[in-house]
C-alpha cells in the first residue's frame, strides 16, 4: 500500500504551478502523482484561507526567472536565421 503524500509535498506541487508558472501536466509528472490529484490538491490550497497563495516579491522574480530558464534555446535558431540569410543577400 503506497503512503500518503507529505503537506510539504503537496503544498511544494501546488507552489510550483501557482507561483513557478509550470504547467499542470508537468509539475503531475515530474512529482509522479496523477493531474486529477494535482488538480484536487490545487483547488482546496485555493479555497483554504489559511494558507495565502500571495507570492512575495523574491517568489514573484524566481518565477519570472524559471520562465527565462525554460525557454533558453529560442533565440538561437533565430540568430542562425539572421546569419545565414544575412550572409545569403551578400
Amino acid at each position: 500500500m503506497a503512503s500518503r503524500p507529505t503537506e510539504e509535498f503537496r503544498s511544494e506541487a501546488v507552489k510550483l504551478v501557482l507561483t513557478g508558472g509550470l504547467r499542470r501536466k508537468q509539475v503531475a509528472a515530474d512529482f509522479g502523482i496523477g493531474f486529477s490529484t494535482l488538480n484536487r490538491w490545487i483547488h482546496q490550497a485555493r479555497r483554504n484561507p489559511e494558507k495565502p497563495t500571495v507570492q512575495s516579491d523574491l517568489e514573484g522574480e524566481i518565477a519570472e526567472l524559471r520562465k527565462e530558464n525554460r525557454l533558453p534555446g529560442e533565440e538561437e535558431p533565430s540568430k542562425k536565421a539572421t546569419v545565414f540569410f544575412a550572409e545569403r543577400n551578400k
